[in-house]
């Protein structure tokens, strides 16, 4: 049978060694997660974070703003936040209206509070092989798979998706484990079999059931990042008939998202630290 690697058991555990870290700090680390609108998605993400936050004994707070906030408005409030020597880590909520800019949004965040890890700056130091703020689905997806004992030095990964926030800093945090990373996407050609190469398979597209067992190798680790509705039910982008090859696979949900809210929170403490020291 495979292994099934559940985030929630990973989560808890680091959320142990938080609840540590903060029982040994003189401050009270602070997050802000900044939202615009009422999309139910949004509602429900920033709401758990901020549940999680506070939980552990953090000071979090949801800035929730109209959608029809303007772009200038929000950078605003972005200066404002940045500069509060009181806020340690800054996080709006994607995606956004249309009329505002994500990228100039994401610029605007000071690179120390950034705790996304979505400036360019902690980017560029990522992929530098630099300590920084890393992207939080990536680090989890990392934690996760040492928290299951899976090794990735010298293994070939293959990522299907090349976001900038999950496939392409994945791969950056792949390649210093020393894996062989191929990132496949929309142009790849002949997809199934780049993907049947892959010894750590991670499908990023948000198409349910796009990896069929036919494009998995047998063996195959099996992360799926994707989470789609479909009617009544949430699924991945991993079908899960392909499960059945693996030696090891993420569940949908339950998988890695538990993941990217214990990162989160993670990034808020290194930043905190990192600014107060």
């Amino acid at each position: 049978m495979p292994l099934e690697m559940r985030g929630h058991a990973v989560a808890r555990a680091l959320y142990d060694e938080l609840r540590e870290v903060l029982a040994g700090l003189s401050y009270t680390p602070a997050l802000r997660v900044v939202r615009l609108g009422d999309d139910p998605a949004s509602v429900s993400y920033t709401r758990l974070k901020d549940k999680r936050a506070r939980e552990l004994g953090m000071d979090s707070q949801v800035i929730a703003l109209p959608a029809s906030t303007s772009e200038a408005e929000l950078l605003g409030l972005i200066d404002e936040l940045n500069a509060d020597d009181g806020v340690d880590g800054i996080l709006v909520q994607l995606p956004l209206p249309e009329h505002v800019d994500e990228g100039r949004v994401i610029e605007a965040i000071s690179p120390a509070k950034d705790v996304d890890g979505f400036h360019p700056y902690n980017v560029g130091r990522l992929w530098a092989g630099k300590e920084t703020l890393e992207p939080c689905t990536p680090a989890g997806i990392i934690r996760m798979l040492d928290h299951y004992g899976i090794e990735l030095e010298g293994r070939e990964a293959v990522i299907v998706g090349r976001s900038n926030i999950v496939g392409k800093p994945l791969a950056a945090l792949l390649l210093r484990r020393n894996a062989t990373v191929t990132v496949a996407h929309s142009r790849t050609r002949d997809l199934a079999a780049v993907t049947r190469r892959a010894e750590v398979l991670v499908a990023a597209v948000g198409r349910p059931g796009f990896i069929g067992p036919e494009m998995v190798a047998e063996g195959a680790v099996l992360v799926d990042v994707g989470i789609s509705r479909v009617g009544d039910e949430l699924v991945g982008d991993i079908a899960p008939a392909a499960h059945e090859k693996s030696s090891a696979y993420t569940p949908v949900p339950g998988g890695v998202g538990p993941m990217t809210v214990a990162m989160l929170l993670a990034n808020t403490v290194r930043a905190a630290r990192r600014r107060r020291g």
